[in-house]
């Protein structure tokens, strides 16, 4: 019972510190960086955003130099003032990703929404 009672503090400090901040936060700052993968051969960057709940038309992405910017806001989709909570383990609110590329000319090529995640294609310009 002890390892129980220890383990729901753990999880409830996890949260609070991941979630709850949020609300101190100002709205216009980013809180959450989505994950990524990255793949490169000789012609192209291929980069895959995790974004669950995300509109494909509420996303920014900006190729600045050797940066990719990705900008949006993932919304809770559910709830009101009769729901309780029972986990809410997935990120919400504004965020931010920038991704490091190679520093080589790039051009913006395909983009697509596939299974939650955001695909983007940037082609190497030689």
């Amino acid at each position: 019972m002890w390892a129980e009672a220890c383990n729901l503090l753990e999880q409830a400090d996890r949260m609070h510190r991941q979630f709850f901040r949020l609300a101190a936060a100002e709205r216009a700052r980013p809180v959450w960086e989505p994950p990524v993968d990255v793949f490169e051969d000789k012609r192209e960057i291929i980069i895959v955003v995790a974004l669950p709940g995300v509109s494909a038309d509420r996303t920014e992405v900006t190729l600045e130099g050797s940066t990719l910017l990705i900008r949006a806001e993932s919304r809770i989709l559910f709830g009101g003032p009769h729901c309780e909570v029972r986990r809410l383990e997935i990120p919400y609110g504004r965020f931010e990703r920038r991704i490091a590329l190679p520093a080589v000319k790039l051009e913006p090529g395909a983009r697509q929404w596939t299974d939650g995640c955001l695909i983007l294609s940037l082609r190497k310009v030689v």
